[in-house]
């Protein structure tokens, strides 16, 4: 690998900023606030929120972009789309979600760059062509999810709530970390991005949407329990095959209410689809009640001896699954947890 000098990574890093940046820094944050009309300490705490280093009165790290950001972002608080309950936890959104993309997207770029014979020459193309490509693209990508969840939202009959009936399901890779410690740093990363790669493609083939990915496991929702149950069983039948890359895995299911917010979600559900994972064994995928019921098509408010028709090896209601009823876990929350094991006909 060819490194850059000194000057030469200097200079690099000057065209880089600058195609960046706009331009190279020629205002202090002081006068950044005063142009774009904001209190500093208003500016001062927005980027801290968004991750962004602390920088001295007296300090040059500013361009005009900084003042239009400041002012497009005063705009947003004035017409309420960034009010006080909202402001700081969407902007530090903001803050997290650039700042890892941004650190994977350099060291992709760097890696290109650098391993060549003219890395100085080769990171200026990149700043040149690469980055008003990768940024176009992803204002694409942006628009699109943001039509998919406008879609989901004007399609339900909880507009303007944050909370819905959606199927929760963890699905957690078993044995990563003794299987890990027996990787080189490559081979774990080839590894986890693969397993990412075709959990995302089996969760998006039926309709769901990914979440988070946490190293070894992935959480996503569906609004129809059926496809979360055939995205699990399609998982831990892959893990479960000698002939297929496919890590062995495990999931759990959770079906009711969730509080939907800033990308993520929360609530008992998926706290309960968390514990149910943790206790399934490999190859196996469990739910709860709510699921149990939604999947074998028994009411919302099916009596006990109508749940009790989950009992081993049975076809519950009129399910295209076959269920068997586990003793009461004893999980982190919850002391009578009821589960089913979910399997294919």
């Amino acid at each position: 690998m060819t490194d850059l000098d000194g000057p030469d990574l200097a200079n690099a890093f000057e065209v880089v900023e600058g195609h960046l940046l706009g331009e190279r820094p020629s205002l202090t944050r002081v006068q950044v606030a005063e142009q774009a009309g904001v209190p500093l300490e208003v500016a001062q705490q927005l980027w801290r929120l968004l991750g962004f280093p602390n920088q001295t009165d007296d300090a040059v790290a500013f361009t005009p972009a900084d003042v239009q950001a400041l002012k497009l972002t005063h705009d947003l608080m004035e017409l309420g789309i960034l009010g006080p309950d909202s402001q700081a936890a969407l902007v530090r959104t903001w803050g997290r979600s650039y700042a890892r993309l941004a650190e994977w997207q350099t060291s992709l770029l760097a890696d290109v760059a650098i391993g060549g014979p003219d890395p100085h020459r080769r990171l200026t193309e990149l700043a040149e062509s690469v980055l008003p490509r990768v940024e176009s693209l992803q204002t694409y990508i942006w628009r699109r999810h943001l039509a998919g969840a406008a879609s989901r939202l004007l399609t339900t009959e909880t507009t303007g709530s944050a909370v819905s009936d959606q199927a929760v399901c963890f699905v957690d890779i078993v044995g990563f970390t003794s299987h890990s410690k027996t990787l080189a740093e490559g081979e774990l990363v080839d590894w986890i991005e693969q397993f990412e790669d075709a959990a995302t493609g089996i969760v998006v083939d039926h309709g769901g949407r990914i979440i988070k990915m946490i190293g070894d496991e992935i959480l996503f929702v569906t609004d129809d329990p059926d496809a979360a149950a055939e995205v699990a069983l399609t998982m831990t039948a892959r893990g479960s095959d000698a002939d297929d890359p496919f890590p062995a895995v495990r999931a759990g299911i959770a079906h009711g209410p969730v509080v939907s917010r800033l990308g993520d979600v929360f609530g008992p559900v998926v706290n309960i689809a968390s514990r149910l994972t943790s206790v399934a064994r490999p190859g196996t995928v469990l739910v709860d009640r709510g699921a149990y019921r939604a999947l074998a098509g028994l009411p919302a408010d099916a009596d006990d001896e109508e749940q009790e028709a989950g009992g081993p090896d049975s076809d519950a209601g009129t399910s295209a699954y076959r269920f068997r009823r586990m003793r009461r876990l004893s999980v982190k929350g919850y002391s009578r947890l009821q589960a089913w094991v979910l399997r294919r006909p």
